[in-house]
């Protein structure tokens, strides 16, 4: 267990959040059925069932921007994200104002920006205005992308700002993807909902996958207001509250994600010098949820290193999946307090694999999700065989049923990380995975780089084992 633990049940707190600016798997894991219950740029874009917008401009400012195209863009972009999130959980309905000011650090010119909300994909979104350097341009929204012209080349080293402004409708419910976006249950699931640089990525997919990709921003601030008091839980700290506006502030994330509920409850414990909270709803499990996060941070962290932020916040979600975000993890309603160790740990063990260190989760699942099933299954001795075939470890997430998608990345996957483990010795394999890690901190990694590291921290020769399982790279 980890020292210093104390824990404190907290009686339901309402907090305030005020009226808006003017402008403003199975059974319950994303990540799991039943027991558990290239990188970084985009030339091209699928453009089918594309829905144009035309804005209206607001006062333009100096830009940058040079005329003419160069057909490109990239995610080795700096960008710093503030918005303003009106909440109305009386119409089940959001409107998002969120500016992003850009600098081109990819090393050439871009001219657009290809920007991931689901909003765009299960909340009826409609864009209010989309303006860069004040000027409006026409954006083209492609499944759970908008893609922003910028009127021109920004070159390296140059700055632009971004406005984006949308509302969109909450799903009431939490079958298929409808969970990431939605007011069921008592509470409100926001994931994804601040347009966030990336690439097209197909949201469709015949499985739980996640068709994401994203990179760290260095800040985000985000200010919520609703129209009656909730709680909110973010991976971000509470900087500010007026009325019913919060303010939260978050660094080094790839996105930033949250619930609400009007009567959430509070409860924190420490592991180590790490604040774990726990928001939850009446009769939730929250002693068994915050026992296995801080139990759970503690075990990685000996294995992997610190853990990268100062607080983790585990929340009760509406249901569907556990799914991960930075310093959040969502635990769904309904969860068996048996299933708890594993789903937390699974989800905790994405803390390092998908928050500090990114990557292509709809091109390479492996490198996030088998090493997250791997160490969530190590920790907590729950290592199994797979109910299906043995199959290739390096295909998307589209080419994955959805009875064997689990099964092969995360069950197989995982089990192919504890042989090489077990062929390497624990202590080259966990300094080889620590490697990893600090040499693609708050960067985007992969499933190739994940196991030449491994390789290279041993003389076995593993890098000739690989071919049978990830033809794709050898």
């Amino acid at each position: 267990m980890p020292r210093r633990l104390r824990a404190i049940i907290a009686a339901p707190l309402l907090l305030a959040m005020a009226a808006a600016p003017a402008e403003a798997r199975a059974p319950l894991m994303r990540d799991s059925p039943a027991d558990a219950l290239s990188t970084a740029e985009s030339r091209t874009g699928d453009t089918a069932g594309t829905t144009p917008t035309t804005t209206t401009s607001s006062a333009t400012t100096a830009t940058a921007i040079v005329p003419g195209s160069v057909g490109r863009t990239s995610l080795r972009l700096e960008v710093r994200y503030t918005a303003a999130l009106t909440l109305r959980w009386g119409y089940a309905s959001i409107s998002t104002a969120a500016t992003l000011a850009v600098r081109n650090t990819s090393g050439g010119p871009i001219d657009r920006l290809e920007l991931n909300t689901v909003a765009a994909r299960l909340g009826r979104m409609r864009l209010r205005y989309v303006t860069v350097d004040g000027r409006a341009v026409t954006a083209t929204v492609t499944g759970q992308t908008i893609v922003v012209p910028l009127g021109g080349i920004l070159p390296d080293g140059a700055s632009t700002r971004v406005r984006v402004g949308y509302t969109a409708f909450l799903r009431s419910g939490t079958s298929g993807s409808d969970w990431m976006f939605t007011k069921a249950r008592g509470i409100v699931d926001l994931y994804r909902w601040l347009p966030w640089v990336s690439r097209v990525r197909r949201f469709e997919r015949p499985n739980f996958g996640d068709p994401f990709v994203t990179p760290v921003s260095p800040r985000v601030e985000v200010t919520v207001t609703t129209d009656r008091p909730l709680r909110i839980a973010t991976g971000g700290r509470r900087t500010h509250v007026s009325g019913l506006s919060q303010r939260f502030v978050a660094e080094n994330v790839r996105d930033f994600n949250l619930t609400a509920a009007p009567d959430y409850r509070a409860a924190t414990a420490w592991s180590g010098d790490t604040l774990v909270r726990v928001f939850y709803r009446p009769g939730a499990p929250a002693s068994a949820m915050l026992s296995w996060a801080a139990r759970a941070l503690a075990r990685m962290e000996a294995l992997l290193g610190p853990y990268p932020y100062p607080t983790y916040t585990v929340a009760q979600s509406a249901g569907g999946h556990g799914m991960e975000s930075p310093a959040l993890t969502w635990i769904p309603s309904g969860v068996a307090a048996s299933q708890l160790p594993f789903l937390v740990s699974h989800e905790t063990a994405h803390q390092w694999f998908y928050a500090l260190v990114g990557n292509d989760q709809a091109s390479e699942p492996f490198a996030d999700e088998a090493m997250a099933d791997f160490l969530a299954r190590y920790v907590t001795g729950t290592l199994r065989g797979s109910r299906c075939a043995t199959d290739r470890l390096d295909r998307t997430i589209y080419a994955y049923s959805s009875g064997c998608y689990y099964e092969v990345i995360y069950i197989q996957g995982g089990n192919y990380l504890n042989a090489v483990r077990k062929r390497m010795g624990s202590s080259a394999f966990w300094r080889a995975t620590r490697a990893y890690l600090a040499e693609n901190r708050w960067s985007l990694g992969g499933t190739k780089r994940l196991l030449d590291e491994l390789d290279e921290h041993t003389s076995l020769g593993l890098a000739s084992t690989y071919a049978l399982r990830f033809p794709r790279y050898y």
